[in-house]
């Protein structure tokens, strides 16, 4: 039997779980490694990260190096004489952190490697309408999201779940995939595969910037379906509403897949008694269930409704 001692590297609310299970399970945590803390809000207050808030609780050591390449904080590592690192939604390792730990470094991504490696996992298997994800832990090496594949675990995805849905139900089938990864690698029952790796087979998951959010109502109601799902909650698909008073951009939170009704124009607006919202694509329409005006708060349709005049309601195409 191996013994263990860990340090854990991770920033968000993901990234808490794995670390409740692992003390949890009375795994050895020597420190735990986040980012900085960042100013934010109207008083730019500094804001900690999820996993520091988390560590502290458990009064365990934080490190918050501006560099991962800063000596001082390469020396610290060394100091804690750790023997296995553990990385969950953090950044890009240097090859001389990764390689310090005698039983490796292990991430855990939240895809069913080789496919969807990047920064946007689950929001991209939403996006392009996949019925089943899951997460994946691997050997950390110089490149990204390519190393050894130690274990994965499948869920599938329903046909109106969003991306946060995913994410909550993945941050617990991670946590748990973490801990049973850690235990082969204490009792030394841990195996590897190589990741296959045909470029044309793969779909990636890049980081997703504001471009990407916009709807396009020409495409099919599917396709659109999909690209709101995938956004939800954050970043948020993007449209703008053209009222009486003129552009009303808004984010699309829920949406789902109506009985198709008849085409008509992409764009075009029909409200169902003043509290139902279909809109129509280049095949079938999309229901909107819940919708952001920029500056407001998230509402479902009937309360969005009111006070705007449903029969001028049309989103720009």
């Amino acid at each position: 039997m191996n013994k263990l001692r860990i340090i854990f590297m991770g920033t968000p609310e993901f990234a808490v779980e794995p670390l409740r299970q692992l003390i949890e399970h009375n795994f050895e945590i020597a420190a735990v490694v986040t980012v900085p803390d960042k100013p934010a809000g109207r008083g730019l207050k500094l804001k900690e990260s999820a996993v520091k808030k988390f560590a502290i609780s458990q009064n365990l050591p934080v490190l918050q190096p501006e560099s991962l390449k800063n000596q001082e904080f390469i020396s610290d590592l060394q100091s804690l004489k750790a023997n296995l690192f553990i990385v969950v939604a953090f950044r890009k390792l240097p090859d001389q952190v990764w390689m310090m730990p005698e039983f490796g470094t292990f991430n855990l991504h939240a895809s069913l490697l080789p496919q969807y490696r990047g920064a946007a996992p689950i929001n991209h298997a939403v996006i392009n309408g996949e019925v089943e994800t899951g997460v994946t832990t691997f050997f950390i090496n110089s490149g990204i999201d390519t190393g050894k594949i130690i274990m994965n675990r499948n869920i599938k995805i329903g046909p109106d779940e969003t991306a946060g849905d995913i994410h909550d139900r993945l941050m617990i089938t991670g946590a748990e995939l973490v801990v049973e990864t850690v235990k082969a690698i204490a009792d030394g029952s841990c195996t590897v595969i190589d990741q296959p790796n045909n470029p044309e087979d793969l779909k990636p998951a890049p980081r997703i910037f504001r471009e990407h959010c916009q709807i396009d109502w020409k495409k099919s109601a599917v396709d659109v379906h999909n690209l709101i799902r995938g956004l939800s909650p954050y970043p948020g698909a993007y449209s703008n509403l053209i009222t009486e008073k003129g552009p009303l951009e808004v984010k699309i939170l829920g949406s789902t897949l109506p009985p198709t009704i008849g085409k008509t124009m992409p764009g075009e607006v029909l409200i169902l008694n003043n509290s139902r919202m279909i809109v129509s694509c280049s095949e079938g329409e999309v229901e909107l269930l819940e919708i952001q005006a920029s500056g407001k708060k998230a509402m479902k349709t009937d309360e969005f409704l009111r006070g705007l005049r449903s029969d001028l309601l049309r989103f720009e195409v």
